[in-house]
């Protein structure tokens, strides 16, 4: 009985550990979450393949997608083009705020940024255009 128990055991702990590979395995992400009545938005991009999932606003949106060459193509021009990894945070304390955060773990714009303390003022047109990018991604990918 305890060898069932132990052979259970390890199958749910490989099952759940394998679930949450597409949440830390991926080159692209964009999230947005927070706010008076939290939401939370991710777009998780490996090579092509994307995963999208929104929760708040009284909808619940999984899907999966792929992603043309010519999409992450733009999506790499429009962060170059707006400088990216140059792109400075406030460090001002603010709350209940709703954030975006853009990881990119390879290529040339390689980083990270949020704005959860705001976007220095210099760089906020910089951030609205890529943050729109990936929006028109998501709008383009996922019909609700």
């Amino acid at each position: 009985m305890k060898k069932i128990l132990g052979v259970l055991l390890i199958i749910l702990t490989s099952l759940s550990c394998n679930s949450q590979k597409v949440y830390q395995d991926f080159d692209i992400s964009y999230s947005k979450s927070g706010g008076y009545a939290p939401s939370y938005e991710n777009l998780l991009i490996k090579g092509n393949d994307a995963h999208y999932s929104l929760e708040g606003q009284g909808k619940k949106i999984k899907k999966s997608f792929k992603v043309s060459d010519d999409d992450l193509k733009n999506l790499e021009a429009t962060l170059s083009k707006n400088n990216f990894r140059k792109i400075q945070e406030d460090h001002k304390k603010v709350y209940d705020n709703v954030t975006t955060s853009i990881n990119i773990k390879k290529g040339v714009n390689e980083g990270s940024k949020n704005d959860g303390s705001m976007i220095m003022p210099n760089y906020k047109t910089n951030w609205q255009n890529i943050t729109a990018e990936f929006q028109k991604l998501i709008n383009n990918n996922v019909k609700n």
